[in-house]
């Protein structure tokens, strides 16, 4: 046992020797592992302790100020990651990787900031294709020399994966088949080539063992594997951010891959304007990514009709069409970031269970979508810019009867518009039933109508509107014929000190006692009666107008009998509106009889609102009052009148 782990010891020390010996900038690392500097008695205490690995330091001697760079070997090591690959030590790399051979422990080999020629970056694959590395990852690649045939062995290998990543060719002129052919025609089941540039691969020369192929962030172009029957195999092929245009094109190169499940076409330059172009599919496909691309409304026209999950995210689609693609085995669909202003219909995705609409157009989005789409267990609608208005409610109420389908509720669903609720989640919008139901506001627009117009009429009745309205429209018109006539007609000065309205009834106590005691008596008061005063010829609503504009007063003998007078309220009327129009205090009120307010019809509601605001002189039945009452009468409506021709309306007696 102790000769064995002799053995074992020398062997390990050998490779440490073998490795310190021939390199000076290649840095070792075991994955999953920290490692710390260790004393000179490290290694008999480590195989005396059963380590697992072995920790050296390595000390530059050519520089003064030496870089320490780590180098492990690990008895059970499964992976190794070496970088500063260049010409000066590229032999010391393929010999030590020379030590590999099939049956060892070391799988994973990763290699950064390679910078070697064409020969020397083939001999480094050719080294690990027969080692016993599985997974060969190399990063950061320039190649310096000339690009020239080689005729690469890819027997009896142990590799299962490369993968190449930012890979520099700085030949310019090389044929494509020296380049590519390489690794065309590699016998592996999974590869990936991706930031490196690359404008084009071959087909392989036979068929291929691929699964899966990267080519992400490449230069590749619609030339790509057209009518190429060796990857038959392939299951997975990623094409993110190429420079593919046509997706027609794209179509016919899967239809020769009879295995291919999954495609990734994302971040291309697609597009589909339909134009009788008949797409043909791999029958296999069941997932494609074809999002952010510059595919419309026709890319439903040239759509795999095995797909099971489809992304659309990011493309310049409007409206899903219908009857135009069949999906039926449709469950996943993104339309994420489009210009869609609807949520679209599954008449033509009758599986669909995963919808995602987030980020397009959509104001009102529809609410019987679910009903349409019974199967759809989640739908991503939010991040749109929805209107609140009485079209959203319903959509609202069918985000509580789905059960919890709407994905992001309600944080994701806010109010867009109108500005006023911006902001506001859609879970805080309210309307009224009667704000959102037409039918119910129109039946309830219209009985309040109804209900207007019927107390309109009935105060119209009720107030004598149409009176006032026809008087105020012969009051109008007189002063409109006033207006226009000639200037030697047109009188301003006042001609009496107060204008007499009584009625016919009450003209005897007008003449046998008003008119003597103000005319005959002290301070020749002139009064205007009708009887005398109008002016043959005009109309009486003229003449009432005239005597009233004429005198600095207006006196009204209120008795039961003037409230029954029409031409007494035609006077009252017209001397009210003087009383507002000039701001003047001319109107005397005389209560000859009392009046029971039963008595004064309902459009007299001025003569009530003068009787209630205004003080009037009442007629005492007691002769012992009369002169007091004569002594106020004539102190109310003295004022000295302009000279003027005092027979201008002429006088009777």
């Amino acid at each position: 046992m102790t000769q064995n782990m002799s053995i074992l010891r020398n062997f390990f020390l050998y490779k440490c020797l073998f490795a310190l010996t021939f390199w000076n900038h290649v840095s070792l690392s075991v994955e999953n592992e920290v490692f710390t500097p260790v004393s000179n008695n490290f290694l008999e205490d480590g195989c005396n302790q059963k380590t697992k690995s072995l920790p050296l330091l390595y000390t530059n001697s050519h520089q003064s100020k030496a870089k320490l760079d780590w180098v492990v070997i690990q008895n059970t090591t499964e992976s190794l990651s070496l970088s500063e690959i260049t010409n000066d030590n590229v032999k010391k790399l393929v010999a030590l990787l020379s030590n590999f051979r099939q049956g060892s422990r070391l799988q994973n080999l990763t290699l950064i900031n390679v910078s070697v020629d064409w020969t020397a970056l083939m001999e480094i694959l050719q080294t690990v294709w027969h080692s016993s590395i599985q997974y060969f990852n190399i990063n950061n690649v320039t190649q310096l020399s000339d690009i020239e045939r080689y005729d690469f062995d890819y027997s009896g290998t142990s590799m299962k994966a490369l993968i190449m990543k930012k890979i520099l060719v700085t030949d310019m002129y090389f044929s494509q088949d020296h380049l590519y052919r390489i690794f065309a025609d590699m016998n592996i089941a999974n590869m990936t080539i991706a930031e490196s540039e690359m404008i084009h691969m071959l087909c392989p020369s036979s068929e291929s063992p691929f699964r899966y192929l990267n080519f992400l962030k490449n230069d590749l172009t619609d030339f790509l594997f057209q009518n190429c029957d060796n990857l038959l195999q392939l299951e997975t092929l990623i094409l993110h951010k190429n420079k593919f245009e046509s997706l027609p094109k794209v179509s016919f190169m899967t239809s020769h891959m009879k295995s291919l499940k999954y495609l990734d076409m994302s971040n291309n330059l697609l597009r589909h304007d339909g134009a009788d172009v008949q797409c043909q599919w791999a029958e296999s496909l069941t997932e494609l990514d074809l999002s952010s691309n510059q595919l419309a409304d026709a890319v439903f026209e040239c759509l795999p009709v095995s797909i099971k999950k489809l992304s659309l995210q990011n493309n310049q689609i409007s409206n899903v069409p219908k009857g135009v693609a069949e999906l039926k085995s449709l469950e996943e669909l993104n339309l994420a970031s489009n210009r869609l202003a609807d949520l679209p219909g599954c008449s033509g995705f009758t599986s669909l269970q995963f919808l995602n609409i987030e980020m397009n157009l959509i104001l009102t989005p529809s609410a019987d979508f679910f009903q349409s789409c019974p199967r759809v267990r989640e739908l991503q609608a939010g991040h749109n810019p929805f209107k609140c208005s009485c079209e959203l409610q319903a959509f609202i109420r069918l985000e509580r009867q789905s059960g919890g389908k709407l994905f992001g509720w309600p944080a994701a669903y806010v109010c867009e518009y109108p500005e006023g609720l911006r902001g506001t989640e859609l879970k805080d919008f309210h309307l009224s039933e009667l704000a959102c139901n037409t039918t119910l506001l129109l039946v309830t627009a219209l009985l309040l109508t109804l209900v207007l117009v019927a107390v309109v009429a009935f105060l119209c009745i009720y107030l004598d509107v149409p009176w006032y309205a026809r008087m105020t429209w012969q009051w109008t018109q007189t002063k409109r014929r006033a207006w226009h006539n000639p200037p030697g007609d047109q009188e301003t000065v006042l001609q009496f000190h107060a204008f007499v309205s009584y009625s016919e009834r009450d003209s005897l106590w007008v003449k046998d006692e008003l008119i003597p005691n103000l005319e005959k008596g002290e301070g020749c008061i002139q009064l205007c009666q009708h009887e005398r005063n109008f002016i043959p010829g005009k109309s009486i609503v003229e003449n009432i107008i005239n005597c009233i504009e004429k005198s600095y007063k207006s006196i009204f003998v209120l008795s039961p009998n003037f409230v029954q007078s029409e031409w007494c309220h035609y006077e009252l009327y017209f001397a009210h509106h003087k009383l507002f129009s000039e701001n003047s205090n001319s109107l005397i009120l005389i209560l000859l009889e009392p009046i029971p307010p039963y008595v004064i019809p309902a459009r007299y509601h001025k003569l009530k609102a003068l009787m209630a605001r205004r003080t009037y002189l009442e007629w005492p039945k007691e002769r012992s009052k009369r002169a007091l009452f004569w002594a106020n009468l004539r102190a109310a409506i003295s004022i000295n009148l302009p000279i003027a021709d005092e027979n201008r309306y002429g006088e009777t007696d």
